[in-house]
């Protein structure tokens, strides 16, 4: 990289090349002249575990219009499905509406395709390797899985959603072949036999996901999805008027009045003809209000008893996925149960002890394969992550208290254990959203991605700055 005004230059690592890594050194990119070195060991930049999966079933949630790596063009996705660049799409991919719900393998390599020229003209580097060690004698050294290491002035930390956990009773299928713990990993149902019982333990898009590729592949057997409430994830709704209701002026102080709010917004958008979607809508769009205001012991209340509720109805799923799942619901291949596992002896048939959630009912059940789809574990990523271990280790980050992510300040940088962050560590995408409110939607984590670049900016002009005055 060349220096400025003789300065040598700042150099900017950001750990995790998926969509908010990318998306950081994108945008970053177009900010400095810094060297921007992004350590991932993907062969693509952008591709990260949501859009890496090759599987034409996992398809993007929402519509071709809505996705961009630019929240100042919004239909910069869209543009690109029509050059010569982009594969071919699935033959149902396109609605009567004219909206394509492309899978999402596709979204991955427009962002790779977004970031290839900046890579080619020096402007960002790629680095195909994990970071294994962190140390700081004084800058960081992050030591990485090929024997090299990166010093950098700036840290962005964009680690990769952490596999979903193991529930303690299960513990004794951990190992067992009929488990499948990673339903995104490739060639993960191909030993599932056509005829197999099937438990999903969850209900949300990963299991909406799993179920569309089994579909496809004729599975006949029954599939009985597991979760606390036994809500499913809902379908996008009509076109229609935007709701009037409005949850930043006098935002709610307390979950128990959020509820409350959205309940009345609901009935009174439904008497002039609209959808619950508008209501969901306008809280996605003025959630981080919302969410700010907030006190801690409230957003545990929101988590515990709304989290589900939200989920379903803010993460919708492709046509295609819902009318995939509303089929093998009718054949009567799929059941959604909500109950909680009580015990579970591993064999041939797994046998499961249920309790039933609305009136306490105890039943078994008997299925050849158990797979996992209750979401990423972000409440233990420091720990199954090395970098994130090593940089609690010296005190640099540490957990936030409701067990989402990274403790952050509202600017993004990293709160350390002394509590005074030094803005030189930052932390973009998902592990941010304990401060952020909602922040796994593509607009969300490219909105804060942004931010983050600005941030850094900043930091680098304000260390050039300061090496100027001396």
């Amino acid at each position: 990289m060349s220096t400025l005004n003789g300065q040598p230059p700042i150099t900017v690592a950001i750990i995790g090349g998926g969509l908010s890594g990318a998306a950081v050194a994108y945008h970053l990119a177009e900010l400095t002249d810094a060297d921007v070195v992004v350590i991932e060991p993907r062969a693509d930049l952008g591709r990260g575990m949501a859009y890496a999966t090759p599987d034409p079933d996992h398809r993007l949630n929402v519509p071709d219009h809505k996705m961009t790596l630019r929240s100042d063009q919004p239909e910069d996705f869209r543009r690109w499905l029509h050059t010569a660049e982009a594969p071919t799409l699935p033959a149902n991919s396109a609605r009567l509406s004219g909206e394509i719900y492309a899978p999402r393998a596709v979204f991955g390599a427009y962002v790779a395709a977004q970031l290839q020229p900046l890579q080619h003209e020096g402007r960002l580097r790629h680095v195909q390797a994990r970071v294994i060690s962190v140390t700081r004698p004084d800058r960081y050294r992050l030591g990485l899985s090929d024997g090299g290491q990166v010093t950098a002035d700036i840290v962005v930390l964009a680690a990769t959603h952490p596999n979903a956990g193991l529930p303690r009773e299960l513990a004794g299928l951990a190992g067992d072949p009929a488990l499948i713990s990673d339903p995104f990993a490739e060639g993960a149902l191909a030993g599932v036999a056509e005829d197999a019982r099937l438990l999903i333990i969850g209900n949300g898009l990963t299991s909406a996901d799993i179920v569309a590729s089994l579909h496809r592949r004729g599975h006949r057997g029954k599939i009985t999805a597991l979760s606390r409430h036994g809500f499913r994830s809902q379908p996008h709704g009509p076109t229609q008027a935007e709701t009037t209701a409005d949850f930043v002026k006098n935002p709610p102080r307390t979950a128990l009045d959020l509820l409350r709010r959205a309940r009345a917004a609901v009935a009174q958008d439904q008497a002039l003809g609209l959808t619950w979607h508008a209501v969901f809508d306008r809280l996605r769009a003025q959630g981080p209000v919302i969410w700010a205001a907030l006190p801690d012991p409230e957003r545990r209340r929101f988590l515990r008893h709304l989290r589900a509720l939200w989920d379903v109805h803010r993460f919708r799923i492709a046509p295609q996925t819902y009318e995939a799942n509303q089929h093998m619901q009718r054949m009567g291949r799929l059941v959604s149960l909500a109950a909680r596992i009580v015990t579970a002896t591993p064999g041939s048939p797994i046998k499961l002890g249920l309790q039933a959630r609305h009136n306490g009912t105890r039943f078994t059940i008997a299925v050849d394969r158990v797979i996992l789809a209750t979401g990423p574990a972000h409440g233990s990523v420091i720990k199954s992550t090395p970098a994130l271990t090593d940089l609690a280790a010296l005190g640099l980050l540490q957990p936030d208290p409701l067990g989402l992510g990274l403790l952050t300040a509202a600017n993004g940088q990293a709160v350390p254990l002394s509590g005074t962050p030094d803005g030189t560590l930052l932390v973009a995408g998902p592990l941010a959203r304990a401060t952020v409110g909602e922040l796994m939607g593509v607009p969300e984590v490219i909105t804060w991605a942004e931010h983050i670049a600005r941030e850094v900016a900043r930091q680098i002009n304000a260390r050039r700055g300061l090496v100027a005055a001396q």
